[in-house]
């Protein structure tokens, strides 16, 4: 992995990828030259065939409280523009991976910060993580897709809440409403959410990045049917793979 990144840390261990934002002082805030290097980092680890799972998570207490304010406010027409189009091609270097990317929420995940937990595969928190999309505050709207992947995960009515609002939710309040898949306590956090990507590196990964595909798929506006008869195409090429044979045969032939 590439050494001379200086906003975000990337660490490999056993398959599992851990991109760290790395600017605590400013509870990770990001601003353009973060922004870029999270995308080098997304693109690295997504190339990368040994690694099968990948997790992001924030050094310090937060995850990412959102863009760095004063560079935003600072931004000539042509430098917003630009930034707003960078920030749609790092959601959509996680969604549209085909490896797994897990967002571990450890503190604050505010804006820019929650839309790329959202644009993950799956959440999983301390309890001590506080999470929400406050642009309201400042007579805006999320800029990264946070009101169409927050509507998809939880709905219409809660989702409004959240957006009218601006308010900072619990990791026990969006595990109730089906956003965060698991809330650790703040001294086991590193072990849960280190142990959960582990456990899912183990599964078989030509699967997994389909089982992501698929699952992203019954979003999408095609005919159900389509999406049937895709499913099907997937589960008879990986019916006929090596893996799948070999797998099937351990079954029928074990102690």
């Amino acid at each position: 992995m590439d050494e001379g990144y200086k906003n975000i840390k990337i660490e490999v261990h056993e398959g599992v990828a851990t991109l760290r934002f790395n600017r605590p002082d400013q509870l990770n805030a990001m601003n353009r030259t973060m922004m870029d290097e999270i995308i080098s980092g997304i693109e690295e680890i997504n190339a990368d065939d040994k690694i099968t799972v990948a997790v992001i998570t924030g050094e310090g207490r937060a995850f990412m409280a959102g863009a760095d304010i004063k560079e935003y406010a600072g931004q000539t027409p042509e430098e917003f523009e630009a930034f707003q189009k960078q920030g749609v091609r790092l959601y959509e270097s996680i969604e549209k991976a085909q490896k797994p990317w897990i967002a571990a929420v450890n503190g604050f995940a505010l804006g820019g910060g929650f839309e790329i937990a959202l644009a993950c595969d799956m959440i999983v928190a301390s309890k001590a993580a506080k999470m929400g999309l406050p642009e309201v505050f400042l007579s805006l709207v999320p800029g990264g897709g946070g009101t169409q992947r927050l509507i998809q995960k939880i709905g219409i009515n809660r989702a409004k809440e959240m957006l009218f609002t601006g308010g900072q939710y619990s990791a026990e309040t969006l595990w109730g409403w089906g956003i965060v898949n698991q809330v650790f306590q703040e001294e086991e956090f590193y072990q849960g959410f280190t142990g959960f990507a582990q456990k899912l590196s183990r599964r078989p990964s030509r699967a997994i990045g389909q089982l992501k595909r698929l699952a992203n798929l019954s979003l999408s506006s095609i005919p159900f049917d389509q999406k049937i008869e895709e499913e099907g195409k997937v589960v008879t090429a990986l019916f006929y793979s090596k893996e799948a044979q070999k797998a099937i045969h351990d079954f029928m032939h074990k102690e």
